[in-house]
C-alpha cells in the first residue's frame, strides 16, 4: 500500500542482487598475530562440542608455533556466551590448561575484537557484492592481514591508558 495520486505512475522496483549470505568467523589471536580463524559451516551453530574442538585445535597450533616458548598455562579471554560458559567447556579449558581471565561483559578495554577488529571489517565489506563464500573469506583475510599491526597498537595504547 502506498499513497499516491491516481494518475501518477507506479514506482519502479529494483531487483536486489542475492548475496552470498552471512556466516560466522571465530578468530583466536594474541600479540603475535592470528593463530586460528574458523568459519562456521552454514546451518550450524556454535555449541559446546564445536567450541571445545576449536579449543583443542588452538592448543595444537600454539604448541606448534611456540615450540620452545610454550608455557603450561595459557591466559585466555573470551566472551560471555552460553557455549563459552557451559560446564563442559569449562572442563575442557581446565584440561587444556587455559586459565580464563575474568572481565566485565561488553568491556571495550578487554574485548578488543568486538570494538576494534570486527567493526572495521564490517565497514570494509559493506556494500560489496561477492558471488561465493570463498570470495568473502579471501576479502576478510586480506583485510585482517593488513590490520593486525594497527590493532596491536590500539591495544597497547588502551593498556597504557589505564
Amino acid at each position: 500500500m502506498e499513497w499516491r495520486h491516481s494518475g501518477s505512475p507506479h514506482p519502479k522496483k529494483f531487483r536486489v542482487q542475492k548475496s552470498a549470505g552471512k556466516f560466522l568467523a571465530s578468530i583466536f589471536w594474541d600479540q603475535d598475530g592470528i593463530h586460528l580463524i574458523d568459519y562456521l559451516p552454514k546451518g550450524q551453530t556454535i555449541n559446546t562440542e564445536y567450541y571445545s574442538s576449536l579449543l583443542v585445535q588452538l592448543k595444537d597450533i600454539l604448541k606448534e608455533k611456540r615450540r620452545g616458548n610454550f608455557t603450561k598455562v595459557v591466559l585466555f579471554l573470551h566472551d560471555h556466551v552460553p557455549a563459552h560458559l557451559a560446564l563442559a567447556t569449562q572442563k575442557k579449558l581446565a584440561y587444556l590448561c587455559f586459565q580464563c581471565l575474568d572481565h566485565l561483559p561488553y568491556s571495550p578495554d578487554l574485548a578488543p575484537s568486538d570494538y576494534h577488529l570486527f567493526p572495521g571489517l564490517k565497514k570494509q565489506l559493506k556494500f560489496r557484492h561477492f558471488s561465493s563464500d570463498a570470495e568473502v573469506i579471501a576479502a576478510a583475510e586480506t583485510w585482517l592481514d593488513g590490520q593486525l599491526s594497527y590493532l596491536f597498537i590500539i591495544i597497547f595504547l588502551l593498556a597504557r591508558k589505564s
